[in-house]
């Protein structure tokens, strides 16, 4: 399958998003959606493992990969990103669809399947809850720090990124993603670098690294898990607990998370690897993935088309 993938593009207001598409064009729709500063490449070695019954639409969510950056002024958070999603749903005319998410990609996933229960029937989350909750306490500094964040960096009047050799960028990606494999830096590097006079950029828009604004308390979280219609699975690394939950207060909100997860009967798994298995291993979490996919998806809709 890994052959047969085409890039996407959707335009944008601003722009386009841009992706890549494995599988056949009338195949079920599996939208997958990655985690902060990677791109569409996360799911590379993964999906030639997954059924081929399926279409997976892979896309670099805005201001990664190749697509477009935001404009000036406007800010990265979770609720345009799902608002990216809608967009990118809606050109692809799909009415119902699955959805694979890792890490932040799996909060977009959640947030969305959450605002639009009806279209989404299976929720695949690797290494996330699907929702990101922050203590009420810190609400207001996280916000601040993000604001303070953006202003200063307005204020710059030289923000040009800095030139890399493929080497050094290399270098920098592994740093950043010390358990990341050179392959797997291989592969994000393919959609994460832009060639230029000099050597290499990062890809990616700065402002993506700045603190995210928009905030959820876990009241909130636990509301929007309760709205998810789909049938939902997550598959947790067994060895990255502590790069789920950047703020301490977080890794409190786990118990209540998992809890709400197994009230609803949804299946929650865990997997031998670190933040990235999805992608250093992909044999560890596919069969999984597809195992879901087949049981909750595709042996419904077989058995719709022999009704």
């Amino acid at each position: 399958m890994a052959e047969q993938a085409t890039e996407l593009s959707v335009p944008v207001p601003w722009g386009e998003i841009r992706g890549k598409v494995w599988g056949p064009d009338h195949g079920y729709p599996v939208l997958c959606l990655h985690g902060w500063a990677h791109n569409c490449g996360s799911f590379s070695t993964l999906i030639p493992l997954l059924p081929k019954e399926c279409r997976y639409v892979a896309v670099d969510l805005a201001g990664h990969g190749l697509s477009s950056h935001r404009p000036p002024g406007a800010f990265y958070s979770l609720h345009e990103y799902v608002a990216d999603v809608c967009r990118v749903v809606d050109a692809l005319q799909l009415k119902k669809l699955s959805i694979i998410g890792h890490s932040m990609g799996g909060d977009i996933a959640g947030m969305f399947a959450s605002l639009f229960p009806e279209m989404v029937e299976a929720l695949i989350l690797l290494d996330t809850f699907g929702f990101l909750p922050t203590d009420t306490t810190e609400i207001c500094s996280v916000m601040r720090q993000g604001l303070d964040e953006m202003l200063v960096y307005e204020k710059k009047t030289d923000t040009k990124k800095r030139v890399y050799t493929y080497e050094k960028a290399a270098e920098r990606l592994s740093a950043a993603n010390p358990t990341l494999s050179e392959q797997s830096v291989s592969i994000l590097l393919e959609r994460g670098l832009l060639q230029v006079e000099g050597g290499f950029v990062f890809s990616r828009d700065l402002r993506v690294n700045f603190k995210n604004i928009e905030r959820i308390s876990l009241e909130q979280s636990l509301e929007f898990q309760a709205r998810i219609q789909a049938s939902l699975l997550v598959v947790l690394a067994d060895s990255s607990f502590d790069r789920m939950f950047s703020e301490p207060a977080q890794s409190r909100f786990t118990t209540a998370l998992l809890q709400g997860l197994r009230d609803r009967n949804h299946t929650v798994v865990t997997a031998p690897g670190d933040h990235y298995v999805h992608l250093s291993k992909p044999e560890v979490v596919a069969p999984f993935v597809s195992d879901f996919l087949r049981s909750k998806v595709l042996s419904r809709s077989i058995r719709k088309h022999k009704l």
